[in-house]
């Protein structure tokens, strides 16, 4: 008859927890390598995930910084489109009938919007509102010499523009105080200056679809990095693109809104358009293929970061199955000891959570250099003059998301193998020696 062990632990309900760590430091640094392999598992998963969710996240700030800062969160417009209802619409002779008017072209009429300063003073009023900047925006022909291109003209109010939006940043050369100052001067996209081999200084000539001709001196060259901008877009104050179309100092085409909270566009939106009669585009609808593609690109970002995560906890769990493996004797004897199946599964889960716990650390580290080595690499093109080296995104949130993600694969990693330790029989493995 087999007596039973005289139990180690006089309080069941009380382990001691130093001699269960000193066992489990005893085991780990008796297969230092393969701790040390296990937790580099762990330190490279988390750093990497770090540096690819820092990197990635960083890239799409910029793509989308490179949009949002050019992109008005509303824009008001007169949309020139054929009329929803026709003159059979409106008679009652037929309003019993199915009609259908093929071919409707619509009415010849301007694209100014009405008592545009009203509705500028209206809108500012908002308390969601940061700023409104209205624009005379109209197609042109740039005249230098014998060539002649086509492009758009933006007519703008350029403190309101350059207070909502960024325009300094991507002028390369000049600035935007002289076209404030200078009611002849024009800053011209890069693409469109390079073809006229036009620079600060020279003078070209704006044509306006009705014929009317204006010289302007190039103060400034405008690069945003989007060639079919800058190969056509070019910039001037608003009352000299009046008096190129020959309109009065009430004429706007469009009016430009910019937000506190990018969250109220949509619903800012469809009020102007119901309050004005206007047409109203709100951000998100005008970049719907754009926020898709930002969106796919964070998923897969996500998806490959948390893989690596996942390898370093089977490599976690792989370890912790050898260590039970060679510890089977260790395990029995312990047993046989006294200890309980549930202090031996603690034994290895302190292993796998300090496993988990030093190779978290490790990979926060790791994830910090490289994201700093990656911030200060030199990223120069000329398409974009303002971006000098590669984006990074050092959002804490990654860092704590990476090291909570390596103790909980950690635990779970380490689960299995121990539960597995906790009801191993300690007779069956000595009868077997």
């Amino acid at each position: 008859m087999v007596s039973t062990p005289t139990p180690l632990f006089t309080n069941q309900n009380k382990m001691d927890l130093k001699l269960l760590f000193y066992i489990a430091g005893k085991h780990i640094f008796s297969r230092l390598k393969q701790s040390v392999i296990a937790a580099l598992g762990v330190t490279f998963g988390v750093g990497m995930f770090i540096t690819m969710s820092t990197f990635m996240t960083g890239l799409n700030q910029l793509l989308d910084g490179l949009t949002m800062d050019r992109t008005p969160h509303i824009r008001l417009y007169k949309e020139i489109a054929p009329s929803p209802l026709q003159p059979l619409n409106l008679s009652k002779t037929y309003e019993d009938d199915l009609l259908v008017v093929s071919s409707v072209k619509p009415k010849q009429q301007q694209n100014r919007i009405a008592a545009a300063s009203s509705i500028i003073r209206s809108i500012r009023d908002y308390p969601e509102v940061r700023g409104v900047s209205p624009q005379v925006v109209s197609q042109v022909f740039y005249n230098a010499g014998a060539v002649d291109l086509t492009g758009v003209v933006s007519g703008i109010d350029v403190a309101e523009e350059v207070r909502l939006f960024p325009l300094e940043k991507y002028v390369i050369e000049g600035n935007t105080d002289a076209l404030e100052r200078d009611a002849n001067a024009i800053i011209l996209g890069n693409g469109v200056a390079k073809k006229l081999s036009a620079g600060i200084g020279d003078r070209v000539q704006l044509v306006s679809p009705t014929g009317n001709r204006i010289s302007l001196k190039v103060v400034g060259l405008y690069l945003s990095g989007l060639s079919e901008i800058d190969d056509t877009q070019s910039y001037v104050n608003i009352g000299t693109a009046r008096r190129l179309l020959g309109e009065s100092s009430s004429f706007i085409t469009s009016i430009n809104v910019k937000l506190f909270d990018l969250e109220n566009a949509l619903p800012l939106a469809q009020q102007f358009s119901k309050l004005y009669n206007i047409k109203a585009t709100d951000i998100g609808t005008a970049n719907a293929d754009f926020d898709t593609g930002t969106s796919i690109r964070n998923l897969i970002t996500y998806v490959v970061a948390i893989t690596l995560l996942l390898v370093a906890g089977f490599g976690i769990y792989n370890i912790l199955n050898m260590f039970i493996r060679e510890k089977m004797n260790d395990i029995a004897i312990l047993k046989a000891t006294g200890f309980s199946g549930k202090e031996v599964k603690t034994i290895f889960m302190i292993q796998a959570m300090t496993i988990g716990v030093f190779g978290g650390i490790s990979g926060l580290f790791l994830g910090w250099g490289l994201s700093v080595f990656i911030d200060n690499t030199p990223f120069e093109i000329s398409a974009l003059p303002s971006i000098t080296t590669y984006p990074v995104n050092f959002e804490p949130l990654y860092f704590i998301i990476g090291f909570i993600f390596a103790v909980v694969a950690s635990f779970f990693a380490g689960y299995l193998p121990a539960n597995k330790a906790m009801k191993m029989d300690p007779v069956d493995v000595l009868r077997g020696q």
